[in-house]
């Protein structure tokens, strides 16, 4: 209170304005170091959030699978055409493993799990990136990768990421593998249907046009021939005899 001077107006409105600029100065010091917390708390928050959408992406990849053939087999259309060995001799493939037909599954198995082990290389923990990295190494080795160590790390991972209770000890999972693509001839046939049936409506509906087309001009023509025969009998009239 000794700083405070109060003997006279002018010093009471000089003490008054010294508390105000110091009040607007502290405010706009703790506004600005707000500001910057906040803007680096949401940056931290969207890097997360990413990072969790990118490996529940990679998790829905290498484990949304828990039947048929859970390993992912990295070889490539050249190496089945070849033989594996010489006393073998070489198969030829049919011709829709190179057109995207049933038999060209593991090759779009292999290509989404190259993609999500490289994203978890990218964004994932370090025993995340140590698996991934395994299993790559495999794949460039030729060798069948099983994928379910590294689905239950990133099981693990999220759910502690997301706050929510781990899986009970109680709790049998079966062995997850990387996810079937599904095929898309249905859709294909689908739209083909939806045009053969468009196609046919337009064909019946250009019919149903030409055919009253043809009925209306053929009625004008009926019409305006007995139009001009009623005026040939007026016109001649009676003959005399």
């Amino acid at each position: 209170m000794r700083f405070f001077d109060f003997s006279s107006w002018q010093s009471i409105g000089a003490t008054l304005f010294g508390l105000v600029l110091v009040t607007f100065i502290g405010v706009g010091i703790r506004l600005i170091v707000m500001m910057t917390i906040q803007q680096r708390r949401e940056r931290m928050n969207r890097q997360i959030n990413e990072r969790l959408r990118t490996l529940i992406a990679a998790y829905k990849t290498l484990g949304g699978s828990f039947t048929g053939d859970l390993m992912v087999d990295p070889r490539h259309l050249r190496e089945l055409r070849r033989a594996p060995d010489a006393a073998e001799p070489a198969r030829d493939l049919p011709n829709d493993e190179a057109g995207g037909g049933e038999s060209d599954r593991p090759r779009r198995i292999r290509d989404a799990v190259e993609a999500a082990l490289s994203d978890i290389i990218l964004l994932g923990t370090a025993k995340q990136v140590g698996l991934a990295s395994r299993a790559a190494q495999e794949l460039v080795d030729g060798r069948p990768v099983h994928t379910h160590a590294l689905v239950v790390e990133l099981r693990d991972f999220i759910r502690k990421a997301l706050d929510l209770d781990p899986v009970p000890a109680d709790v049998v999972i079966p062995l997850q593998g990387p996810t079937r693509p599904v095929s898309s001839g249905g859709k294909g046939a689908a739209g083909r249907g939806s045009e053969e049936r468009g196609g046919g409506g337009g064909r019946g509906a250009g019919g149903g046009a030409g055919m009253a087309g043809g009925m209306g001009l053929a009625g004008g023509a009926s019409l305006a021939r007995g139009t001009a025969g009623d005026g040939d009998d007026t016109a001649d009239g009676p003959q005399p005899k």
